[in-house]
């Protein structure tokens, strides 16, 4: 199972062990301290939870979906949609959640600089599409537009903090390129700041 690496939060909103997630990668918990953040592009996240067994967790993919999961020469299967969701649902389930109940909330897919391939706005039409083929509808949709967005998740109560970053668009833009180039072994993980300034959705 791929995982972000914890970091240490002494933020006042949350307190807590903060896992970051980067693209590829997905983290499941039933550590009722525990926050997972990610920052997103064009690329989309899914926090997902069932809220009786307070277990969840959130994804991070780039594009909607592949046959075979290979990306260039190396297998890097959950940076596709139809990986990615299925495994962060199967993880859930696998700690005792039921799909029934399961509580999902959806971000990212914005559309940065000159995307002329549309990659946001075809995972968020992914993401979509794979709920209602699922019979799942979603709490939250915050999708599309054309800012890099930072998503913090809190699994055991469901809350969610979400802020939009409008200087980041170049920069994110740029690193999900070199990203897309090249699949390293693992994503840099650093602390995130300004997660007080975050809004509730």
């Amino acid at each position: 199972m791929m995982r972000g690496r914890v970091i240490r939060s002494q933020l006042p909103c949350f307190a807590r062990a903060v896992v970051k997630v980067g693209p590829g990668e997905h983290h499941v918990t039933d550590a009722a301290d525990t926050a997972i953040s990610t920052i997103l592009g064009s690329c989309v996240a899914a926090c997902i939870r069932d809220p009786v067994a307070q277990v969840g967790g959130l994804n991070h993919f780039m594009l909607p979906q592949s046959r075979d999961g290979v990306w260039g020469k190396a297998s890097a299967s959950l940076r596709y949609g139809n990986f990615a969701m299925e495994r962060l649902i199967n993880d859930i389930l696998a700690r005792g959640g039921h799909r029934s109940r399961l509580e999902i909330k959806l971000f990212g897919g914005a559309r940065l600089g000159r995307d002329h391939a549309a990659i946001g706005t075809r995972n968020a039409d992914y993401a979509e599409a794979y709920l209602r083929d699922e019979g799942m509808v979603p709490l939250v949709r915050q999708l599309r537009g054309t800012r890099a967005r930072l998503v913090v998740y809190v699994p055991a109560t469901g809350r969610s903090f979400m802020r939009e970053l409008p200087g980041e668009g170049v920069r994110l833009a740029a690193a999900e390129r070199r990203f897309g180039r090249a699949v390293p072994a693992c994503t840099g993980a650093g602390t995130i700041e300004l997660f007080h300034q975050a809004g509730e959705v």
